[in-house]
């Protein structure tokens, strides 16, 4: 876990903010159970704390429905878990959800995209811009590009948005 301060709300302590977001990760939990039981899939709930979000992660058997074509079906249950923790908190969530280590294994993926996006405005000195990506797609590749000394932009609109990554 990252520093807690980095976590903390104007008016909450740092305490206070990781009872918040263990409180958002045990509703997460919770709508998500239910979920699966209403689904009759099998799979167990591993809950933490990453940085300044609460993180769930589903895994178990053949979970792959959950996941969906390119993440698109992980993507909508994140939003509508969001939405079941802001109902209970009446708070925006930032929670994080991974199914069967889909968002674990896309980041390394995507940690090469980055790297080697940046290989290539380098070498040629233009622009290099991507495929369209989710926003946690484009913050993995945006962390990459900045973590090797280049800058990088987000451009035109969802869900076609994309990164292009500037050569120094």
């Amino acid at each position: 876990m990252q520093n807690a301060e980095s976590a903390e709300k104007p008016g909450k302590s740092a305490e206070d903010r990781v009872k918040a977001l263990e409180n958002e990760s045990d509703i997460a939990a919770d709508y998500l159970e239910e979920l699966l039981d209403i689904a009759d899939l099998d799979g167990d709930i591993d809950m933490d704390i990453d940085g300044d979000r609460a993180a769930v992660s589903i895994v178990g058997a053949d979970l792959s429905d959950l996941v969906g074509e390119n993440g698109k079906v992980l993507e909508a249950l994140q939003e509508l878990t969001r939405l079941a923790v802001y109902r209970e908190t009446g708070e925006r969530s930032r929670l994080m959800l991974d199914v069967s280590n889909y968002r674990a294994n896309r980041k390394t993926e995507l940690e090469q995209v980055g790297k080697k996006a940046v290989e290539e405005a380098k070498a040629s000195g233009e622009p290099v811009r991507l495929e369209p990506m989710t926003p946690f797609e484009r913050k993995v590749v945006h962390d990459v590009v900045a973590a090797a000394g280049l800058t990088s932009e987000s451009e035109g609109e969802e869900p076609r948005r994309r990164v292009v990554v500037q050569p120094s």
